[in-house]
C-alpha cells in the first residue's frame, strides 16, 4: 500500500486501526529543530477519541513515542520514527465476512483476499489520521516559526451552520444510531507569494492530495470553489492596489492561490466530510462465505459525525503539504 506524501518533507505512515502499533516516518526535519513535545500532544489531543459525547467511546490516550530522530525535544537530522500504542482496540465486533456500507471492506476484500481482516477498517480507518497529526503538528511548528498559521473550524454539521444546532444534529443522529457528515473551512495565513507550481503540482494540487488521505473526506473546494461557475470574471476577478508599498488584493475570490502559486492572500479551502459509514441502524449488505444478501447492524464504537475531531487532521494535512512546498520553494530561491 501506498501511505507516503511529499518530496522534501516526506512522510510513510504505517500500521492499522487494530494493529499493536500505529506510527509515522518523517524524513525532512533539519537537526537542531526544536519539537515542542507538550504542545504536539495538545494538538494531538484535538483529535483523540473518547474525549466527550460527540466522538466514539473508544478511548485512546494517543501519546507519540519517539523511537529515532528526537531526543529530548530535537530533531537530531535523522530519519525520524513515531508510534502510537493502540491500547483499547475490540476486534471481536467486526464480521469479517460481511463488507460494511460505505466502508473499504469489500474492494479491500477483493484486492487483498482471504487474508484482508475488516476489523477497525484496518489501513484505511480514520485512526490512521492520528499518526498524520505527528506529521502535521511538527510541521505546524516549524512553520509557525516562519509566522505562517494554519486553523480550521466546522462551519456546516448536519445542514447546519450555528455551532449549537450543529452538536445538537450530531447528538439527534446519534440517538437515532445513525450519522451526519459536514464541512471544515481551513485557512493559512502569512504564506509568501510564488509558493507553489503550475500544472500538477501547483498549491490546490498538493493540499488536495494530503486532506484526501483523510479517509472521510469527499470534496475540497477553494476559494469561492463551485459557486464561481455562477459567476461573472467581473465578480470573481481579484483586483489589485498598493498598501504600504506593497501589491494587495482587493479581494480573495481565488483563495490565495492563482495559477497553483500563492498570491499573498490567505489560503482560505473548505473540505466536504461524510457521514461516519458505521451506523447502528440496520442495512443491506453481503455475506461474503455463502453469497447471500443479508441485513445486518454494525456493531463496535464509533462517532456520529467525524467532523469535529477531523479539523485538527485538515490543519495537519495542510501543514505537511505547505510545508513540503514550502521547502522545494526555499531551494529555488537559493538556486
Amino acid at each position: 500500500m501506498k501511505n507516503t506524501y511529499g518530496e522534501n518533507y516526506r512522510i510513510e505512515i504505517f500500521g492499522a486501526s487494530h494493529d499493536p502499533e500505529i506510527g509515522v516516518v518523517i524524513d525532512g526535519v533539519p537537526a537542531g529543530t526544536k519539537v515542542d513535545l507538550e504542545r504536539l500532544q495538545a494538538f494531538m489531543d484535538r483529535r483523540a477519541p473518547g474525549r466527550d459525547e460527540f466522538s466514539t467511546p473508544r478511548k485512546e490516550p494517543d501519546r507519540p513515542e519517539f523511537v529515532s530522530g528526537v531526543a529530548d525535544g530535537v530533531a537530531d537530522g535523522g530519519r525520524i520514527r513515531a508510534v502510537i500504542r493502540n491500547t483499547n482496540v475490540r476486534s471481536h465486533d467486526y464480521e469479517n465476512s460481511i463488507p460494511r456500507p460505505g466502508h473499504a471492506d469489500y474492494p479491500a476484500a477483493v484486492r487483498f483476499g482471504p487474508s484482508y481482516r475488516f476489523a477497525g477498517g484496518g489501513p484505511f480507518s480514520g485512526r490512521m489520521t492520528a499518526p498524520l497529526c505527528i506529521a502535521g503538528g511538527i510541521a505546524l511548528q516549524i512553520l509557525a516559526r516562519r509566522g505562517i498559521s494554519i486553523a480550521a473550524r466546522p462551519v456546516r454539521i448536519g445542514g447546519e451552520s450555528e455551532p449549537e444546532k450543529m452538536k445538537a444534529a450530531i447528538l439527534a443522529a446519534k440517538a437515532e444510531g445513525d450519522s451526519v457528515g459536514g464541512i471544515i473551512e481551513c485557512a493559512v495565513f502569512s504564506l509568501p507569494v510564488g509558493v507553489g507550481d503550475h500544472m500538477f503540482y501547483g498549491i490546490e494540487n498538493r493540499i488536495s492530495q494530503a486532506v484526501f488521505g483523510i479517509p472521510a473526506v469527499k470534496g475540497i473546494e477553494f476559494g469561492d470553489g463551485f459557486a464561481v461557475a455562477d459567476m461573472k470574471g467581473s465578480e470573481n476577478n481579484d483586483g489589485y492596489t498598493v498598501t504600504d508599498g506593497a501589491v494587495k488584493a482587493l479581494s480573495n475570490h481565488a483563495g490565495g492561490i492563482l495559477g497553483g502559486m500563492t498570491n499573498g492572500e490567505t489560503v482560505v479551502f473548505r473540505v466536504a466530510m461524510k457521514p461516519t459509514p458505521s451506523i447502528f441502524k440496520e442495512q443491506r449488505s453481503v455475506d461474503l462465505s455463502t453469497m447471500r444478501e443479508v441485513t445486518f447492524s454494525v456493531r463496535g464504537r464509533h462517532d456520529p459525525c467525524v467532523v469535529l475531531r477531523a479539523v485538527p487532521c485538515v490543519e495537519a494535512a495542510a501543514a505537511v503539504a505547505l510545508y513540503d512546498a514550502l521547502l522545494e520553494y526555499d531551494k529555488r530561491s537559493v538556486e
